[in-house]
């Protein structure tokens, strides 16, 4: 494996990043918070999600994101806790405080020598006995 980047993926990538009512969200509805927590702390380690590589754009990002944004919110505030501690009216505009959209237009592979996998995390909560990993070439 080359220590220089050459292949690229044809995707583009993109990072929600969580903003204060995020975080002050966190904060009210654990029932046992972590005192030294941050919002830097949660910003630390934030899900990619890979996106169509005509996103070329950090407005395109955004349309992007924003047309799925109900799933997108939902998915943020599920890796923190179960639904019956959500905010009760998801909306848009809520989306918009507690997130921005972070774009980057060109992803380099640089694990050229290991094969991609897809893990479908549906599949597995389907629990139908087969796993949701699939090696792409």
């Amino acid at each position: 494996m080359s220590d220089h980047p050459r292949y690229t993926l044809n995707r583009s990538l993109v990072i929600l990043v969580p903003q204060q009512p995020f975080f002050d969200w966190i904060m009210a509805v654990d029932t046992d918070p972590v005192p030294s927590l941050t919002l830097e702390n949660v910003r630390e380690d934030q899900s990619a999600f890979l996106a169509p590589d005509e996103i070329s754009s950090a407005p395109q990002a955004v349309q992007w994101v924003e047309e799925r944004w109900r799933a997108f919110f939902e998915f943020m505030l599920g890796e923190w806790f179960e639904e019956s501690v959500w905010p009760q009216n998801l909306t848009l505009e809520q989306f918009r405080e507690w997130f921005t959209v972070q774009h980057h237009s060109t992803v380099f592979d640089m694990a050229t020598d290991f094969g991609i996998e897809h893990e479908d995390w549906e599949a597995e909560e389907e629990d139908d006995g087969e796993s949701g990993l699939r090696r792409l070439h």
